[in-house]
């Protein structure tokens, strides 16, 4: 009997040595809330620009040849008319030649048909010949004046093409960019030389394309000078319908009201004045927010039975060190703000206390 109480008892122990041991409880966590609200929309975004001339000319010849003199160099001011580059005119030169050599033969035909007609007007007149061969003659001078007209019109556009060898500034402005030296051969329509012209400037910067919606023309914008202490007020002139292709931003053109703009090429900021500043949003921060998924989500407390659950939220913008939210929140919800990448769906929490400091004895006294 003993013996059978003894096998029993070392049976139990060891199937209790055997078995799993119960897992330990999940921690009640502690986080941090705070209580969803409306505030202000404060954010302002600020860009770089440059300083641009509104009217910028991009001249080259009309036709093509070897560059033989470039007068303009980079930075320097020019007036309207002042002459630019030059090609070597020596091929146009020949074909205006020729073409007057052309209009000197047609001349000459000319001149013989009409003497033909007028004697055989004569002959007629005395009934010698017969009408059909005056007209003939008439044909024959009609015939050899067009020809004349065609050698003289051609005599023109060789003259033209001798003339557009030479490139004049059809603006007064300043050189911003030399294309091409002398001794290289261009193409007809090639840039040579930019020019911005004198007058108004504008200020051009890039957005991108989640803030190009924002930018209306005649919108107001604040320009700092990057160089100055000092601020000029503006207003967005043109917005490009298109991206650049490159950068895939959007250019933008502000007109300064400003009576001495800044100096061509300037640095400057541009800081839109957007309607949106001061409106009521829900703003978030960043440290409450966590992937679920594909979408952005935060953790919303119940507080019925201090239980979490996720949220999927929109966020629209940032707001500094804050994220606006579109949609998902109400106000009067509480978010968890920190430690939200160790909870889980349905976890118990109980709300963080800040602890208050310890007063020593000393200092009670």
């Amino acid at each position: 009997m003993k013996k059978t109480v003894v096998s029993l008892a070392s049976v139990a122990l060891l199937l209790a040595a055997c078995s799993r041991p119960a897992p330990p409880e999940e921690p009640v966590r502690a986080v941090k809330v705070i209580t969803v609200g409306n505030s202000a929309y404060a954010s302002s975004h600020e860009y770089a620009g440059e300083v641009r001339a509104r009217v910028e000319s991009r001249l080259g010849f009309r036709v093509g040849g070897k560059l033989i003199k470039r007068q303009a160099e980079l930075g320097q001011h020019v007036s309207a008319g002042q002459v630019l580059a030059q090609l070597d005119p020596q091929d146009y030169r020949l074909a205006a030649d020729a073409a007057r050599a052309q209009v000197n033969a047609a001349t000459t035909s000319r001149n013989l048909a009409a003497a033909d007609f007028k004697r055989y007007q004569a002959l007629k007149d005395q009934n010698f010949i017969s009408g059909a061969e005056l007209e003939r003659r008439d044909a024959a001078l009609k015939a050899a004046q067009a020809q004349l007209a065609q050698a003289q019109a051609q005599l023109a556009v060789q003259g033209n093409q001798a003339g557009y060898a030479v490139l004049t500034a059809d603006v007064s402005g300043v050189v911003t960019a030399v294309d091409a030296e002398p001794g290289q051969v261009v193409a007809a329509g090639a840039p040579v030389v930019r020019i911005a012209a004198d007058g108004v400037r504008d200020v051009l910067f890039s957005v991108p394309e989640d803030k190009v919606a924002g930018l209306k023309v005649g919108a107001p914008v604040r320009i700092r000078v990057w160089a100055q202490d000092t601020e000029l007020r503006g207003k967005v002139r043109e917005v490009a319908a298109s991206s650049d292709p490159v950068t895939r931003t959007y250019p933008v053109k502000v007109s300064m009201d400003a009576q001495v703009p800044p100096a061509l090429g300037a640095s400057v900021y541009v800081v839109p004045e957007s309607s949106a500043v001061g409106a009521p949003v829900i703003k978030l921060p960043t440290s409450a927010l966590r992937r679920d998924g594909q979408a952005t989500a935060v953790w919303v407390l119940d507080k019925a039975n201090m239980t979490v659950r996720s949220q999927v939220i929109q966020v629209a913008t940032a707001d500094g060190n804050e994220v606006v939210v579109a949609a998902g929140l109400q106000p009067g919800m509480l978010v968890v703000s920190a430690g939200v990448h160790v909870l889980s769906p349905g976890q118990k929490v109980t709300i963080y206390q800040q602890k208050a400091p310890a007063v020593s004895a000393a200092s009670a006294k």
